[in-house]
């Protein structure tokens, strides 16, 4: 699964093909042991779990980059590389 960023002990990677989830467009964040698969336009948690400081940083991080996220979506889609996104600074 392609890594797309990782900040604050925050690794973000994204692909497309998971029947669960039905073609929405979603990234996934890890954050120590948990994980969690986030909605792109929502920003909401569609599965899993992270703690609030996680679900913070990933929540600013996800407002700050959806254009991006959007694209790396549309280039999943079409089986092209995906392009890094810059961490929360």
């Amino acid at each position: 699964m392609p890594r797309i960023s990782a900040f604050y002990g925050i690794v973000i990677w994204m692909y497309y093909d998971e029947v669960h989830h039905r073609g929405r467009p979603h990234f996934h964040a890890t954050y120590g042991e948990d994980e969690a698969t986030i909605d792109i336009e929502s920003l909401a948690i569609l599965a899993g779990e992270l703690p609030p400081r996680g679900r913070r940083l990933v929540t600013e991080w996800g407002q700050a980059h959806q254009a991006e996220l959007r694209e790396n979506w549309s280039r999943a889609r079409a089986n092209e590389p995906l392009l890094p996104v810059d961490p929360l600074r």
